[in-house]
């Protein structure tokens, strides 16, 4: 299972120019015409490449509540046209009117938790935790993991780094103690940290997913968190079509990590956080 990919609604992916302008964030990571923008028939095929059953699809965060709902009406679309290969995550503003309603609606109709959200895009600060408290709280009444970008605070500068450090991702973890949590990109370097009591202690309901790895870690992370953390805190995710779905998971493969945690990793512990498969009890 790939629990991190990404796709937009078909006429996005026609003509992005409208929508350059209309979101910065957007604006920002796909201005250039060589950064792809595919189809759901695309990730399929890309899939049956790789030899992935399932890849969850996570929506764009954008600031405008408007486009985060027409964004989570097309993922629901594409997951019942897919109903055995996709799963999507629902994306909502967390401080724009109406986030709550938007959680309940989406998961209705068939979101398995909310994500990508991304402070620098969205306009919040994971260190004001009380601005985002009512809809975090909604997504821990609705049982819905919910999916953060996550940024390192050292190395080099891309398009979409973004300022989530792991200090400040900390301070929102302090304050939602109950919500599931999937810090994307290797939570920008949290799992280090965690040899730190306290923040194991902070990071008890939070997994790292491994979107983009081959822009920032060399592919010996895998073994090295398993070992610090277990096997159970790790995601496969590739950030599709970012990166290439059948190459990233052969660099996996490669990267030393054995089974039973290799299972775990490449699906076991999403379908768990997600609930693919799985009651809620089981989660």
């Amino acid at each position: 299972m790939d629990a991190h990919t990404h796709l937009f609604p078909p006429e996005i992916v026609l003509d992005r120019t409208l929508h350059l302008e209309r979101d910065p964030w957007f604006g920002e990571l796909y201005a250039s015409p060589n950064i792809v923008l595919v189809t759901p028939e695309d990730l399929v095929a890309s899939m049956d490449e790789a030899g992935i059953e399932m890849s969850v699809v996570c929506g764009w965060p954008w600031r405008d509540s408007g486009l985060c709902r027409e964004h989570n009406d097309f993922l629901a679309e594409v997951q019942r046209a897919y109903p055995d290969r996709i799963a999507w995550l629902a994306i909502v503003n967390p401080v724009a009117a109406g986030a709550a309603a938007e959680i309940e609606r989406a998961v209705n109709l068939g979101a398995v938790g909310i994500g990508e959200l991304n402070a620098d895009a969205q306009g919040f600060s994971w260190e004001r935790p009380s601005e985002i408290a009512d809809t975090m709280n909604s997504c821990v009444q609705a049982d819905a993991p919910v999916l953060i970008h996550c940024s390192e605070p050292a190395g080099h500068a891309y398009p979409g780094k973004g300022t989530a450090t792991p200090d400040k991702i900390l301070r929102f973890l302090e304050a939602n103690r109950e919500l599931r949590v999937v810090a994307a990109h290797w939570g920008g370097g949290l799992p280090f940290y965690e040899l730190m009591p306290e923040v194991t202690e902070l990071a008890r309901n939070v997994v790292y997913d491994s979107a983009a790895s081959t822009y920032l870690y060399r592919f010996d992370i895998f073994p090295v968190v398993e070992r610090l953390l277990g096997a159970g805190r790790i995601v496969f995710g590739t950030d599709y079509p970012l990166l290439k779905q059948h190459a990233f998971l052969n660099k996996v493969l490669a990267s030393g990590l054995r089974e039973p945690a290799l299972a775990e990793v490449l699906g076991g512990t999403a379908m768990r956080v997600f609930g693919i498969g799985h009651d809620r009890d089981d989660r």
